[in-house]
């Protein structure tokens, strides 16, 4: 953004339906990745692997499964707990049923089977929309609460109601250390946030816009809403799945039900809505500011209360993330609806244009 795309010029139309069709910002996004891969291991000790980073990775994978959803097709979802917690406990199955299989091949049929669930939730989304869709994805979130809970089988009849995970490996490589955990997510992150990409940017990805926008219009020019929605959801579920599994396997290790309750739906859908709907870019604002933000307050406000002479409490500070969650989200949808996404769109036009006024 401190740069000018002038002479850049475009001799073909695959030259200019590039990803990222300016030069700097190849260079730029090719030394990002770089240093995601050598020089935050080189630099993080292993608090901030554990408590940040890959907890946002895994959260920003779930976020661009729920943006493709809700941001991109504007199907409303209340059940992407659900979703995340079917990826996890199917995962966990074919690992413990299936002599040999490896992690990786279990997390993707976690996602394949997150995407089963997503698709049939996602029927009713053919016949209604808006609150009563919101309603239907929130029964999934319900039912599978309590099937995890109260059907045995899905825990391999744990007396605990706790699943787990040990001796984790990747081609052969054991996922052991927090640099190995923090490098996995990574490289998922990176190739679901490729695919991603490609997807809103081809056909199927403009159908979810066309119904997002106006599925009557939509059905009217000849897009399928059938074909459409299901989709979506299928992705969506798929991408969510797939981060359920890593949340399970990669940082809780061992968990049972309540990790995936209703409660990490709506951390979800607050991350597309301040990170930014429709954006992939804002699902990674989302989910830096949601971790962020409470290791912020649990050090901001007792230091704070500490400098003024007033002792606050743990749970005064708990009760305060989720006054400022309340109050940031109504802020976004009223002043910038588009989230922090479009805050950083404008704040790169400006410097583009800069010092010139128009």
């Amino acid at each position: 953004m401190l740069y000018r795309e002038n002479g850049q010029f475009k001799t073909s139309y695959r030259a200019d339906q590039q990803i990222f069709p300016i030069a700097q910002d190849r260079i730029a996004i090719g030394l990002l990745i770089a240093f995601a891969v050598v020089g935050v291991p080189l630099l993080a000790d292993e608090y901030l692997f554990r408590a940040i980073l890959i907890p946002f990775l895994i959260l920003s994978l779930a976020a661009l499964g729920l943006n493709i959803l809700v941001g991109y097709c504007g199907q409303i979802s209340l059940g992407t707990g659900a979703f995340m917690a079917v990826g996890a406990y199917a995962a966990y199955n074919f690992m413990i049923r299936v002599d040999g299989m490896p992690m990786i091949v279990a997390i993707l049929l976690g996602g394949l089977c997150a995407t089963v669930v997503g698709v049939l939730f996602g029927i009713p989304s053919l016949r209604i929309k808006g609150l009563y869709l919101a309603v239907a994805t929130l029964a999934a979130q319900f039912f599978w609460d309590w099937a995890f809970l109260r059907i045995g089988w899905f825990t391999n009849y744990s007396t605990s109601g706790s699943v787990g995970v040990r001796n984790l490996s990747a081609f052969g490589i054991p996922i052991d250390t927090p640099v190995e955990k923090y490098l996995l997510c990574l490289a998922f992150v990176v190739v679901f946030a490729l695919i991603a990409k490609n997807l809103v940017r081809s056909h199927i990805g403009r159908e979810w816009m066309a119904i997002r926008d106006m599925d009557v219009a939509a059905a009217v020019i000849g897009i399928r809403p059938v074909y459409a929605k299901l989709t979506a959801f299928a992705v969506s579920s798929f991408m969510v799945g797939v981060a359920g599994a890593l949340w399970g396997f990669v940082h809780l290790g061992a968990w049972e039900p309540a990790a995936f309750s209703i409660d990490r739906s709506f951390q979800l859908l607050f991350m597309v809505i301040i990170g930014g709907l429709g954006s992939i870019m804002g699902s990674f604002f989302g989910a830096a500011f949601i971790v962020v933000l409470p290791i912020f307050l649990n050090q901001f406000l007792p230091a704070l209360g500490h400098l003024v002479g007033v002792e606050i409490s743990t749970a005064a500070v708990s009760h305060a993330e989720f006054m400022i969650f309340g109050a940031l989200i109504v802020f976004f949808l009223i002043v910038e609806p588009h989230g922090l996404a479009r805050l950083w769109s404008i704040g790169k036009e400006k410097l583009r244009l800069w010092p010139f006024p128009h």
